[in-house]
Order: C-alpha cells, then sequence, then structure tokens
C-alpha cells in the first residue's frame, strides 16, 4: 500500500440547496412528509420554488456538507460529484475549491441542470427537503478517478445517489479500488425512504463492501426492519466494521464486533437548523478516524461539529471547526 495523500474522498450528489422557513400547516397543503427527502421534478421544483419565502441559496449536498466539514476541521479532502456547465454548477465548484477540497469532476456539457435542494425549515427546526437531482444522475464508474480514490485514508459514499443504476456502478468501482489498495470505505443510509427503495441492495453493500456506517435511528431501523433501535444496533454488528449511529439530542452509540460505545451530545447554544447534523457529524468522526482518534473520541468530534452546523441557518459550518475542536480538546 503506498503512502495516502488524502484523508477522505466523498461521492455524492452535487446540490445546491434553497433554504427558506415555512409552518407546518404549509407542508400538510403542499403534501410535503414533515422531515423527509422528496424526490421532485424539473417542473414541481419550479412551482415550489415560487410558492416558497425569501430564501438562502448555498452549496450543499450530503458529502459535500461532510467534505466542507473536513476541510474546516483542517482535514485534506477530495469530491466527485456531477454537475452542469451552468451557473450554479459554477457556484458548487466555487464554494468547494475555495476552502480547499480538490472537485475535478468534469461538468456534464447537455442535458438537465445542476442539481438543487428546495429546503422547508419549520418553526421546530426540522428540514422537509425536495430535492430536483439534475445532472446528479448522469454520475456513472466513468467519473470514478481511480488515482484519487486510492490515495484516500477513506471514500465516502452518499446512500441519497443511489436511486441511479449506474450511480451504484459507480459506488461498487470505488470500493473495490479503496479496498484493493488497502483504504477503507464509509457509507451513509442518508434517508429511511431511500433504505425503503434499496434495502436488499444496501444490506448487500453493508455486508460486503462498507467498512464504516453512518446511519441515524430512523434509518438503521429502516434498514434491519425494525421498530427497537437496540435490535437494529444489535443486527448491523459484524455486518461492517464501525457503525456510527446518531441518536438526535441524546448523542450516538458506535457499534463494533466487540463493543457498543456511547458518546453524548454536545452543548448547543441555540437550535436553529438541523440540516446538515448528520453530514457534519460524519465530517468530525472521519476527521477523527484519519488522524488516529479513538472511537469515542471520534464520535465527540462529530458530536461537536453537529452542534455548530445545527445553531445557524445552512449545512456547511460558519465557524472555524478547528478552532472549535481545540477549545474543547479534541484536536
Amino acid at each position: 500500500m503506498t503512502a495516502h495523500t488524502l484523508d477522505v474522498v466523498g461521492i455524492g450528489n452535487a446540490i445546491v440547496d434553497v433554504l427558506a422557513h415555512a409552518d407546518d400547516a404549509f407542508l400538510k397543503t403542499e403534501g410535503l412528509p414533515k422531515g423527509a427527502m422528496t424526490l421532485i421534478d424539473a417542473e414541481r421544483a419550479e412551482a415550489l420554488y415560487k410558492l416558497m419565502g425569501s430564501a438562502i441559496e448555498a452549496s450543499g449536498g450530503s458529502v459535500g456538507n461532510s467534505m466542507a466539514g473536513i476541510a474546516s476541521l483542517g482535514g485534506q479532502g477530495a469530491y466527485i460529484g456531477k454537475v452542469r456547465d451552468d451557473q450554479l454548477g459554477d457556484v458548487f465548484r466555487h464554494d468547494l475549491t475555495a476552502i480547499g477540497v480538490k472537485f475535478e469532476t468534469p461538468a456534464a456539457t447537455t442535458g438537465p441542470g445542476t442539481a438543487r435542494c428546495l429546503i422547508l425549515v419549520t418553526p421546530d427546526a426540522q428540514r422537509t427537503m425536495n430535492t430536483f437531482l439534475g445532472a446528479c444522475v448522469d454520475l456513472g464508474p466513468e467519473d470514478i478517478d481511480e488515482k484519487l480514490v486510492a490515495s484516500a485514508q477513506v471514500t465516502y459514499l452518499e446512500g441519497y445517489l443511489f436511486d441511479p443504476p449506474r450511480a451504484q456502478e459507480a459506488f461498487r468501482k470505488a470500493s473495490t479500488i479503496a479496498h484493493n489498495a488497502g483504504r477503507k470505505v464509509a457509507l451513509s443510509l442518508s434517508d429511511p425512504f431511500v433504505v425503503n427503495r434499496h434495502r436488499d441492495d444496501f444490506r448487500e453493500l453493508v455486508k460486503g463492501h462498507i467498512d464504516i456506517l453512518f446511519a441515524n435511528e430512523a434509518e438503521i431501523c429502516s434498514l434491519y426492519e425494525t421498530d427497537n433501535f437496540a435490535e437494529a444496533a444489535a443486527a448491523v454488528r459484524g455486518h461492517c466494521e464501525i457503525a456510527a449511529l446518531t441518536l438526535s439530542e441524546k448523542g450516538s452509540v458506535v457499534v463494533t464486533a466487540s463493543n457498543i460505545e456511547t458518546v453524548p451530545p454536545a452543548p448547543i447554544t441555540q437550535l436553529i437548523d438541523t440540516t446538515g447534523a448528520g453530514d457534519l457529524y460524519a465530517a468530525g468522526f472521519l476527521y477523527g478516524l484519519t488522524h488516529g482518534r479513538d472511537l469515542v473520541n471520534c464520535g465527540k468530534l462529530g458530536s461537536l461539529c453537529a452542534a455548530e452546523v445545527i445553531s445557524h441557518f445552512g449545512a456547511r459550518p460558519e465557524k472555524s471547526l478547528a478552532e472549535l475542536a481545540r477549545e474543547a480538546k479534541l484536536a
């Protein structure tokens, strides 16, 4: 195995987020399942955008957010994702590269535009996401940079990307390259609705290709078809090397074949917007893992990063996570 040059390479949906406040009545009127991610077409995206209130636009995408978090911690990262050669594609690329994340996947020159996610944040800080995938659906195995993947300690896969069959091929290609190079592969389950659509494939992927799994309570319970978190946590043991399972305000648990570690939540000053909480937890955890931290401290770093991102509007850190980690004596 050659020496690594990157901590993490992330593979995901390259999306620009459009965030606005909304109330529960609006969600009900529009038939939007609260707290979930719904795939929409271009026509619905345009209609819903017109109905939204004043909005903030920011580059997003689950793994894109995680890579931004790793960069804020001082880690070395790269990103693989598909954008179109349009204004939103340029914005997404600029926002990632400006914070030090390598992003060299060629933009599509034909087909649908760069993806966007219309995020409605209710007063309880829950986010309801409506995603037009656009150019994301064109990501395929030919976009996987073999040298890039082989150079990273961890290749991190985004569950949201699992819908298109060619993206599934890209996942398996990337995991094979990573493992052949002696590296680790991580996966975020992303959303219980995604798990419901691809449960059998996800189970096969977790058992045969994944070393590190990220999931929240609803996602891991969906994967193993149970309403009991303890049963789901027991079921994942031995299927992958590490499962980092988040429990919102109750913190997280880190499951291995030999142990289950409980990690407390980090204190928060205010709860504004839960968008990106899981993404930033993964960022902190993966940064810790690639920098020699034990699993409990990886979880504490994850909690710290999640606490920062839910204290403000938007899914990427506003404060230096490296500085926060130093203050918390986790650096």
